[in-house]
């Protein structure tokens, strides 16, 4: 009886082990697209790519030239209009960290940051030393928001389909209003596969 349990033991283990799964450590930087869908590569290439508009543009040397210093810029909503789940703080932490690291602009922290920064703050007023407090009201005001959304349109006709995505950006003056900057990035996936699951 306790051979057979040992040979079970073993015959579990060796069919157990022989449809394992394979695990491939990839470059980062590669293109890879499995489904079709939004991927990593498809928010890394949007963001460099509109990132590099953006700050080619005459709104950014006609702030330095009247202000003499640089914009301050803060990220609003970044909206997903399409039917896929996005990852959009991924997407919008590519765009931040591109903005902050071209030393062109200053940055202050999203609207949701600027809430569990301010409640820290209050906090220390209570808590903290006289000495380390962080004063109250000495924020940096932003002087422009970056907002936007991902939208798609999907053409399919039986086994093929098209997926056509589009990311529109605006920077806004705050104070005026003004739209100072509009980018487009398009991204057009042509996919076929035998059946489409709905």
């Amino acid at each position: 009886m306790k051979t057979m349990a040992i040979a079970l033991l073993i015959l579990g283990l060796t069919l157990g082990c022989g449809g394992g799964k394979t695990v491939t450590r990839l470059d980062t930087a590669s293109v890879t697209d499995l489904s079709g869908k939004w991927n990593d590569t498809d928010s890394r290439l949007v963001a460099e790519e509109m990132i590099a508009d953006c700050l080619s543009r005459a709104w950014l040397q006609n702030f330095a030239v009247a202000k003499s210093t640089k914009p301050v810029v803060t990220v609003g909503a970044i909206r997903n209009e399409t039917s896929e789940h996005i990852a959009m703080g991924t997407f919008i932490a590519d765009f931040e960290r591109k903005l902050i690291n071209s030393a062109q602009i200053r940055f202050v922290a999203a609207k949701e940051q600027r809430s569990e920064v301010r409640e820290e703050r209050w906090e220390q007023q209570e808590f903290a030393s006289k000495e380390t407090a962080k004063r109250l009201r000495e924020e940096l005001g932003a002087d422009f928001i970056l907002q936007g959304a991902i939208k798609t349109i999907t053409d399919q006709e039986g086994k093929d389909r098209v997926v056509f995505y589009q990311t529109d950006l605006e920077m806004i003056n705050i104070e005026s209003m003004e739209k100072v900057w509009i980018g487009t990035r398009k991204i057009k996936k042509g996919i076929t596969q035998g059946d489409w699951k709905r």
